[in-house]
């Protein structure tokens, strides 16, 4: 019996300690940042959460509250659009930020997720006129330190 209940305790260990590998393997491919308090809106808040998968592809996802509507800036913009720096420092325009209905909630909260082949090491937000635009603004509404 006492030959039982070691190969049992043995078991346990080994299916324990594989849980906790995948777990921290897991943990290792997310990353969360917060954003920067904001100059020109600096009660908006958020976050912004990269994962990598197994194909080495990453999924940016970012939660926004407090995020002023785009027409109340000065001056007034159509959209607010998400921009990253890549590991090979070129700034990627990856979407603009939308919510369920088109327009901010009355909370002013906003969520943009998106995949992209390229490993982020930065994400920040400004406020355009136009989606097309191919590079960002001076102003930069929302940003991440390095990751």
């Amino acid at each position: 019996m006492t030959a039982l209940k070691c190969t049992l305790s043995l078991r346990r260990t080994k299916i324990l300690s594989l849980v906790m590998l995948v777990l921290f393997a897991a943990s290792s491919c997310s990353n969360k940042m917060t954003f920067l308090t904001s100059t020109v809106v600096p009660a908006a808040r958020g976050t912004v959460k990269v994962k990598t998968d197994s194909n080495k592809n990453h999924t940016i996802d970012i939660s926004l509250i407090n995020l002023a509507e785009p027409e109340r800036l000065n001056p007034p913009k159509k959209m607010y659009m998400v921009w990253m720096v890549t590991d090979q420092d070129v700034t990627k325009n990856i979407g603009q930020i939308m919510t369920g209905n088109g327009t901010f909630s009355k909370t002013l909260k906003s969520d943009f997720k998106t995949v992209s082949s390229f490993t982020p090491t930065k994400i920040f937000i400004t406020a355009e006129d136009d989606a097309n635009v191919q590079s960002p603004s001076w102003e930069v509404i929302l940003t991440t330190a390095k990751f």
